[in-house]
């Protein structure tokens, strides 16, 4: 299984992205904050910045605060580097979040540009949270200078990735929530060949539920090898 590694799991989220499943670990300041504001009918005045390694949990944040902000009726106006023709800013939007702004184009940095001076002064005079996150602090974003200070301006966090022991200590909570046995062998091999990405194990984890059940068999390093030679 020379490829193993690298798999991709195109299997969907598990659930969807919210605070409660978020594990923070080192990052409880990031989240505490989060949470406040997108609990909060009056938005953030100054702007939010998360950045970490990959894996770290800046987009699981950000879709969490999407989500909480949706279940309130408010719209949200999200751009990634997937978006290529962003719409425009629209003053229905109760915030602006901008995922992945260290891989964003020309083109969309201006429209992030655009859609975080509209935020800031809106003409109802209440001004938007703009959410924003990416792999690197503000300074050292290749990105246009009057994008790249403003998103310094506000709250900046650092998200850490989780420890091993940490990781380790998520998927045994959710395999026995689940009711899954899952060995010590099981989780080694999941740890050392897959991504340190904990969604991505989350992920992994819940197509393995399915499988084992509907071929009823226990999860065993077998039964993984199985579920990826049936892919």
């Amino acid at each position: 299984m020379t490829g193993m590694k690298q798999i991709a799991l195109d299997i969907g989220l598990a659930s969807v992205p919210s605070f409660s499943n978020f594990f923070a670990g080192p990052n409880e300041a990031a989240l505490k904050h989060l949470e406040l504001w997108a609990g909060n009918s009056l938005r953030s005045p100054v702007p939010t910045y998360i950045w970490g390694e990959p894996g770290s949990g800046k987009t699981h944040l950000l879709h969490a605060v999407s989500e909480a902000l949706h279940a309130q009726g408010a719209r949200v106006g999200w751009m990634d580097a997937s978006s290529l023709e962003p719409p425009e800013f629209s003053e229905s939007w109760a915030a602006v979040v901008l995922d992945e702004c260290h891989l964003y184009t020309a083109v969309q940095q201006e429209v992030a540009f655009n859609w975080f001076v509209n935020a800031l002064s809106s003409a109802d005079g209440h001004p938007r949270w703009v959410l924003a996150a990416g792999c690197l602090p503000p300074a050292d974003l290749a990105l246009r200078e009057d994008l790249r200070t403003r998103l310094g301006w506000g709250h900046v966090y650092e998200l850490h990735a989780l420890t091993e022991p940490e990781r380790r200590a998520v998927l045994r909570v959710e395999a026995d929530a689940r009711g899954v046995f899952l060995s010590d062998e099981a989780m080694d091999f999941m740890l050392r060949r897959f991504s340190r990405d904990l969604s991505s194990l989350m992920q992994l984890l819940d197509k393995l539920d399915g499988y084992a059940l509907q071929t009823q068999r226990a999860i065993t390093i077998p039964l993984i090898k199985a579920m990826l030679e049936s892919e």
